[in-house]
C-alpha cells in the first residue's frame, strides 16, 4: 500500500480497526470480485474532471451501498463530504471499519510500483459522501480508463 500522509492539522484523526485478517470470512463473491477488477482504475463513482495534471472522482453511498474493488496507482488525497462508517477489504486480506468525519481528509504517496488494492461499503445508517482527487505528476502511469 502507499504511504499515509498525516492529516492536515484541522483534520480529526481517522478511526480504523482492523475486524479481520488473512482473507478471514471472505466470501467467493469477494475473492471474484478482486480477481475479476485487479487493475480497475475507477476509484470512484463518477469522474468529475479529468486533466493532463488530475482526475478528480466522486462517490455517494447509501447506507448498505458498496464501491467495488479498485485499484489506486496514483498519489491521491480523499475528502469526506459527510460523516460515516464503512467496511473496506483491502488486497492484503485485510477487512477494516472506518469512522469518517465531515471534512476529514487524508493524503497517499506510492513508490514506483505500489498500488492500493480495495473496495469500500457503507455500513452507516446514512450517506456516505467523498471526493478522490488523483494526481498524475507521480511515479507511476495512470491506469487507463474504458
Amino acid at each position: 500500500m502507499g504511504t499515509e500522509s498525516h492529516p492536515a492539522p484541522s483534520s480529526p484523526p481517522l478511526t480504523s480497526t482492523v475486524v479481520a485478517k488473512n482473507f478471514d470470512r471472505w466470501s467467493p463473491p469477494l475473492f471474484k470480485d478482486f480477481e475479476d477488477n485487479d487493475h480497475n482504475g475507477r476509484v470512484g463513482q463518477t469522474l468529475l474532471k479529468e486533466t493532463e495534471a488530475l482526475r478528480v472522482w466522486e462517490t455517494t453511498l447509501q447506507p448498505g451501498e458498496r464501491v467495488p474493488v479498485h485499484r489506486h496507482v496514483l498519489d491521491y488525497t480523499w475528502i469526506a463530504l459527510t460523516d460515516g462508517r464503512a467496511r473496506q477489504h483491502a488486497g492484503d486480506g485485510a477487512s477494516r471499519e472506518i469512522t469518517y468525519v465531515r471534512g476529514q481528509t487524508l493524503h497517499f504517496q506510492f513508490e514506483a510500483g505500489q498500488h492500493h488494492l480495495h473496495d469500500l461499503r457503507n455500513i452507516g445508517e446514512d450517506v456516505l459522501s467523498f471526493l478522490v482527487v488523483e494526481t498524475k505528476d507521480g511515479v507511476n502511469e495512470p491506469i487507463e480508463l474504458p
